[in-house]
């Protein structure tokens, strides 16, 4: 009997509320703004977020790395028998952990250098928008700056799908 109530039980939780779910009208995305009435502002900090946060346990690995051999540098100038202070690989079982104002210097290294990173990839992308902008407007008027044409826009012709695609033809092996 107990085996048919947690059956039963299961059945409430998990089938049941997928049998209630009521439809729901379409939200309006009139009040949304798309990927293209976005300002190219908000675009921009957008990327320079995803850059400074998605550097950031690179640039922890790194930092903490190199924490690590300047302790080691500085505690033993790297001598090998003694492996308290060694660095990540070569760390042994009783080593001695960072301290704290050691860890914060990691943690800021760290912070400092995504958003360096991220800095650098802002700026890289405003000097290569602003070559495109300058060979527009080099351009006499009514020229077409696209000049690729997206998959299954172009005309017929230039789609056929029905040819065999080409045969990779090897020459035989010596014997």
């Amino acid at each position: 009997m107990a085996k048919g109530k947690k059956v039963i039980v299961l059945f409430i939780m998990f089938i049941m509320p997928v049998i209630f779910i009521q439809a729901q009208t379409p939200p309006d995305n009139s009040s949304f703004m798309s990927g293209s009435e976005m300002p190219q502002w908000v675009r921009d900090l957008r990327r320079y977020e995803i850059v400074a946060f998605g550097s950031f346990p690179f640039t922890m690995l790194f930092s903490t790395m190199a924490m690590d051999l300047t302790r080691w540098q500085k505690h033993n100038g790297m001598d090998w028998s003694d492996r308290r202070y060694a660095p990540w690989p070569i760390k042994s079982a009783g080593a001695i952990a960072m301290e704290g104002d050691e860890q914060k210097k990691t943690i800021y290294i760290a912070i400092g250098a995504s958003l360096t990173i991220a800095v650098a990839d802002f700026i890289i992308v405003q000097i290569r928008r602003s070559i495109n902008r300058r060979r527009a407007e080099i351009l006499p008027a009514g020229t077409t700056i696209i000049n690729r044409i997206p998959w299954g826009e172009g005309p017929p012709e230039e789609q056929n799908t029905e040819e065999e695609p080409p045969v990779m033809e090897f020459a035989p092996l010596p014997p």
